[in-house]
């Protein structure tokens, strides 16, 4: 029975040594100011929400679908015994019922679309111009030392949103294979009364308002479960915290062969982790401690779902602003052997991989697991946990709140339509998903995290996320990525557009590195005295964790005191037309981003731009501009 080691398979003993340097979310706090605690709940006494299913209108632009999604201010409980919360969420328009949008207040409807048949959404963004946290936006603006993005030497600081700008959004739909003018990159930000960031673009703009953009998505993507979330310049963090986020699930016809649980069997699953107020309000602890308190799946704080004895299809995605979670599904000794129910993975976030067999995994924030759990050994009345274990905030070695258990599985339903006929899933004739081919000479590129000082802001290669890219990459080439992590946390690092392979993970002398990586900066930067990987690694290549192996990924875990390599086979984005819009293909050059998906070190600075150029092209200029480029116009 194989299980997900995490983090346990790749740290080797001593790489965790001399200490290197850490970031707490968005800084500690005054020791003066009480930290809000969720009141005492009830555990499992509120059932699973599901999130509703936008319907598109496919009359607007011919050959796609098309959906209208409002940001909006609204209510929503989320325990029994909790009062209504504000929240924020997206909201659909119901092309059948014009005045009955659909969404629940907090979170977002499904968009679920047909591989390779493009969708078109205009997004609203109806929020109140001041911030539900508007304390975090005040102490950033006032330039909080713990809070405010600081430019490491020689460069110099800039104010990460403008002075009369509290809220503003933008929306990227992450694991998509999008134009850059599409791609909701957090310069690409509009707020709710009509402030254009600098490389805010839209399709079709004559058919939008000042608070509105239009994205075209192509579908291109395997079958999988995205999602699409805010990615707001300077405030991702307070804005998903808030609520913005929610499911884009990308099928193919093909895979109704597969003998899948599908229907009310197939369950999606957003964990996250909030604080509560007493009187059930949303609060945002993360300026005084490392995470929050309490689980929360689909919107409900401990829900359960009631289930039939039989195999269920259960589509995770970590949607956590910076929490790892160690999941297993604990049972009640005297019905199984063994107090754990073993389960199978097929598949993470770039869609299907080979079959798993499993027993916990570790999941770090934007990543998915799509899993078979099969409950049919189950006796009637049967309770199965969730659980999470062994993973503090931050990872592996924080101090935040500790979260044992997130929902329950109650086996209370009785066998419905005949039995189960789904495919067991060690029968089950998946896609295989073939190692990307390494070639010599493939050209390696090094991205170090690095921490000026304890505590202090966290950048790229020591470079600020506002200075134009400096990376640029030959359409259709391959390449190897290398996130050297010195730091004592994990990252999970996201590449926009593309999906790539764990290729392994090497352990590195992290104390000397940082050391010496400090010395090139205060030395001038010169490029012949930059520190050379080589020259501090301190073990073999470790293999991909067995759950990464075999799979496509756009988020990778960057695990402390280690290099994490990943393999991309092309970067080539989508040049054509959708939909018949003009302008709606990728022109070069063309500049994404990557980023730590812990959203409080995206919004310190953890995030570089990068740009795709043409082959006759040799880079060395700025390409960040540019109408299509997404990126920075300076």
């Amino acid at each position: 029975m194989a299980g997900a080691m995490g983090s346990a398979a790749m740290i080797p003993q001593g790489v965790l040594g001399a200490r290197a340097y850490a970031s707490p979310a968005h800084g500690t706090g005054s020791a003066d100011t009480p930290v809000t605690q969720t009141p005492p709940l009830e555990k499992y006494v509120d059932p699973l929400p599901t999130p509703l299913t936008a319907i598109p209108d496919p009359s607007v632009y011919p050959g796609a679908d098309y959906y209208e999604i409002t940001m909006r201010q609204g209510s929503w409980r989320f325990h029994r015994d909790l009062g209504p919360a504000t929240v924020w969420g997206y909201w659909a328009k119901n092309p059948h019922h014009p005045h009955r949008a659909i969404g629940m207040g907090y979170l977002g409807p499904t968009i679920s679309v047909i591989k390779d048949h493009p969708t078109v959404v205009k997004y609203r963004n109806e929020l109140p111009t001041t911030h539900l946290f508007q304390f975090v936006i005040d102490a950033i603006r006032s330039g909080d030392p713990q809070l405010t993005p600081i430019a490491p030497p020689p460069y110099k600081s800039k104010p990460p949103f403008p002075p009369h700008i509290n809220v503003w959004n933008v929306v990227h739909q992450h694991g998509g294979f999008t134009a850059p003018q599409s791609d909701g990159m957090p310069l690409q930000s509009f707020s709710p009364d009509g402030f254009h960031a600098e490389s805010y673009s839209t399709l079709d703009p004559s058919r939008v308002k000042a608070n509105e953009a239009i994205s075209g998505y192509t579908n291109h993507e395997r079958s999988a479960m995205l999602w699409y979330h805010d990615h707001g310049m300077g405030m991702t963090s307070v804005n998903v915290y808030a609520g913005l986020a929610g499911l884009y699930l990308v099928r193919d016809p093909a895979d109704e062969r597969l003998g899948l649980p599908q229907g009310e069997f197939e369950v999606p699953l957003i964990l996250q982790d909030r604080t509560f107020g007493r009187d059930g309000s949303l609060a945002y602890t993360m300026t005084q401690r490392e995470g929050e308190d309490t689980p929360v799946v689909n919107g409900k704080a401990y829900p359960f779902l009631a289930v039939e004895p039989r195999r269920y299809r259960l589509r995770i995605l970590n949607a956590s602003n910076a929490r790892f979670w160690r999941l297993k599904f604990d049972v009640l000794r005297d019905v199984l052997p063994q107090p754990t129910l073993p389960f199978w993975l097929i598949g993470t976030d770039g869609g299907f991989r080979p079959p798993l067999p499993m027993l916990n995994f570790l999941i770090s924030p934007a990543e998915r697991y799509d899993l078979i759990v099969d409950f049919s050994q189950m006796p009637m009345g049967t309770n199965v946990t969730l659980t999470n274990y062994n993973a503090p905030v931050h990872f592996p070695g924080g101090d935040g709140p500790e979260i044992s258990e997130i929902m329950q599985f109650q086996v209370t339903k009785r066998l419905s339509g005949g039995g189960d006929k789904t495919t067991p899933p060690k029968k089950l004739k998946l896609p295989e998903i073939a190692p990307i081919e390494l070639k010599p000479h493939t050209r390696r590129r090094e991205w170090v995290l690095y921490q000026h000082k304890l505590f202090g802001t966290m950048t790229l290669n020591a470079v600020p996320f506002m200075e134009p890219s400096q990376d640029f990459i030959k359409a259709g080439s391959a390449e190897i990525w290398e996130y050297i992590n010195p730091n004592h946390d994990a990252h999970p690092m996201h590449v926009h557009l593309v999906n790539f392979q764990v290729l392994n993970r090497q352990p590195i002398d992290a104390a000397g590195y940082q050391a010496d990586y400090e010395k090139w900066i205060d030395g001038g930067r010169k490029p012949e005295d930059r520190p050379v990987l080589v020259n501090y690694l301190t073990g073999p290549p470790i293999p991909a964790d067995p759950d990464e192996a075999r799979s496509y990924k756009d988020t990778v875990k960057s695990y402390p005191e280690t290099v994490t390599r990943i393999l991309i086979e092309e970067f080539t984005p989508p040049t054509g037309t959708i939909a018949s819009i003009p302008d709606s293909g990728t022109e070069l050059p063309a500049t994404y981003v990557h980023h730590c998906h812990i959203l409080e070190h995206e919004d310190d600075d953890l995030m570089r731009p990068w740009t795709i150029v043409d082959h006759d092209d040799h880079g060395g200029a700025d390409h960040g501009g540019g109408g299509h480029s997404g990126g920075h116009g300076h």
